[in-house]
């Protein structure tokens, strides 16, 4: 969705949903659009106009709920999010638990080590993370399983204490963290194999002793 239709989209939501406290609503939703949809951007890969439309219709419904303007923010993003693990109940999802044994054998930066990609680089662990830009790493983060992803984000990206992102995608606190262990390891091999795919790394080690020079 164009950025400049988004006002007119949120005033058809509101006719949707009726007119109590619609002009309120409206600004307070405004300020918190573009956090929405970097959020929604980062659950999923297609359909984040309609998480977020979904999300805001939601919102003006609960309008009520909400105590203090302030904390808006954060609101919005919880409804969000319950949005989208209400999706992912509906499409009845078949989401696998990895086996530990499968994550917990690689090392992000003992793999660096061994295969020195940027042999002129003397931060080699920052330079190889810097190399990746912000759609670099949402690619990345669209290969996990939603289960991985959505912690990540929410802890990481966004934040969120962990018990509230417990707490938001109804999971308990403990397979939460084991998720976040999980899902940060996941997200190291998949850095790892993306730079490969993509040449990142050969390209960034042509760049190395110009940026040194």
């Amino acid at each position: 969705m164009a950025r400049h239709q988004a006002g007119s989209e949120i005033g058809g939501l509101m006719r949707e949903a009726g007119d109590r406290s619609k002009e309120s609503f409206q600004r307070l939703a405004a300020a918190e659009l573009a956090g929405l949809y970097w959020l929604a951007r980062r659950l999923v890969r297609d359909g984040a106009e309609d998480l977020v439309q979904e999300a805001l219709l939601n919102a003006y419904r609960a309008f009520g709920t909400l105590q203090h303007d302030n904390a808006a923010g954060p609101w919005l993003k919880a409804i969000l999010v319950n949005v989208f693990r209400d999706q992912l109940r509906r499409r009845a999802r078949s989401l696998e638990e990895l086996p530990v044994e499968q994550v917990d054998d690689f090392s992000l930066y003992q793999t660096l080590i061994e295969h020195d990609p940027m042999p002129y680089s003397d931060t080699l662990h920052h330079e190889y993370l810097r190399a990746f830009g912000k759609e670099d790493v949402r690619e990345v983060l669209m290969r996990l399983p939603e289960i991985y992803r959505a912690p990540l984000v929410l802890r990481y990206m966004d934040g969120f204490a962990t018990k509230e992102i417990a707490r938001m995608l109804d999971t308990p606190l403990g397979t939460i963290l084991a998720r976040l262990h999980r899902g940060r390891k996941r997200f190291e091999r998949e850095l790892w194999d993306y730079a490969q795919e993509t040449g990142l790394l050969a390209r960034e080690t042509i760049r190395c002793p110009t940026a040194n020079a």
